[in-house]
């Protein structure tokens, strides 16, 4: 069967590619292409654009690129409609993905969305544009189908695929030399964007001499003169390292996104932050409904992890944080707060569970259409 795989960013590379293998396993004929990254190549994807000409960052952002954004619009619905693929399965990303699917839906395509839109968290209407474009719900956080139930929704909860990617590299990774000092990990977004705004309030902090070592998590498709123009101090960069850095941190400061719960996944303590453009953090307060900002605290739903939000991020506020996190009582509550967590996310396996119920629902689909054209 043919499969066509839409994901928009560093994160949706690595479900993607993790879905990939698992459908390759269970259909050995599948032809998989589609929009994504390195990881997804990898696994057996043939890239219709990488993600790296997608990827903007904010209300701002996405104006002074609406070209750019159009052209790929414009372009996925023609390569799609040359594919002609079986199942057309979305990843996260959800602006970009939500369009093409509502096109989608009107050609006559079958639509899987694996990782779907948090609408929990804002503009909660798009269920409508879901209900009419989508086939097939995937979601993978626990709160999510009591959501859907709400607004008389089917899906499937297929657990987390983060689960799997950091039990696949904890099976395969090999030993690594202990650090001579407690690692602190600077995690500051895979976005230039991000890092332009969150890199060097955290390395402000990063005191030398000190009792630590502290290293940038570098994303591979981000140059190292951009990260190193960024720092407030000689700090070491390091690629594809993301995991290796992680299992050996002490501690982590990290910009909001995935890379939070990758973190508590891995027993980090950590202190999360976030900063943007005045304006578009001011239009995203307006359509975002969340108490919380980071995975760890929306799915706890408490503060188990520290935020600091725009105006709160400063030298000052984070080094405290950062000062707390060290302190064994805040690093005892974490641990528990983390085990909590990991119990709530399910069992290893998403993307295999995630890949057999795509291939199950594409076979009856396609058996229908044939008994009907009988």
């Amino acid at each position: 069967m043919r499969y066509y795989i839409i994901s928009g960013e560093a994160s949706g590379d690595l479900h993607g590619s993790n879905l990939v293998k698992q459908i390759r396993s269970a259909d050995t004929k599948a032809e998989i292409r589609g929009f994504g990254g390195d990881l997804m190549e990898k696994a057996g994807t043939v890239l219709a654009r990488h993600y790296k000409q997608m990827s903007f960052m904010g209300f701002i952002e996405v104006l002074f690129n609406l070209r750019k954004i159009f052209n790929n619009l414009n372009y996925c619905k023609q390569d799609i409609t040359a594919f002609k693929p079986d199942a057309l399965i979305f990843i996260d990303f959800s602006g970009f993905n939500l369009r093409v699917a509502q096109w989608a839906k009107t050609q006559g395509f079958k639509t899987h969305y694996y990782i779907t839109p948090q609408i929990w968290a804002s503009r909660e209407n798009r269920i409508t544009k879901i209900k009419n474009s989508i086939d097939h719900l995937y979601v993978i956080l626990p709160f999510e189908p009591d959501f859907y139930a709400k607004h008389q929704v089917n899906v499937n909860f297929v657990g987390h695929p983060l689960i799997d990617a950091i039990q696949q590299y904890k099976r395969t990774a090999e030993a690594k030399e202990t650090p001579k000092k407690p690692l602190i990990v600077l995690l500051p977004g895979s976005r230039k964007q991000e890092i332009k705004k969150m890199l060097p309030i955290m390395s402000s902090v990063c005191n030398a001499p000190d009792e630590y070592e502290y290293i940038v998590a570098g994303a591979s498709h981000i140059e190292k003169a951009f990260y190193e123009s960024h720092l407030k101090k000689s700090i070491e960069v390091r690629f594809n390292q993301t995991y290796d850095l992680l299992e050996q941190a002490h501690a982590a400061l990290v910009t909001s996104g995935t890379a939070t719960l990758e973190t508590a996944l891995f027993k980090v303590p950590q202190v999360v932050c976030y900063k943007a453009n005045a304006l578009t953090y001011f239009i995203a307060k307006q359509i975002i409904d969340l108490k919380y900002i980071s995975l760890v605290n929306i799915i706890l739903d408490r503060e188990a992890v520290t935020e600091l939000i725009q105006n709160k991020l400063t030298t000052r506020n984070l080094s405290r944080a950062l000062a707390a996190v060290l302190d064994s009582t805040k690093r005892a509550q974490l641990s528990k707060d983390y085990a909590e967590l990991e119990k709530s996310l399910g069992h290893e396996g998403a993307s295999e569970r995630a890949a057999k119920l795509i291939i199950e629902k594409t076979k009856q689909q396609l058996n229908s259409s044939t008994t009907l054209s009988d």
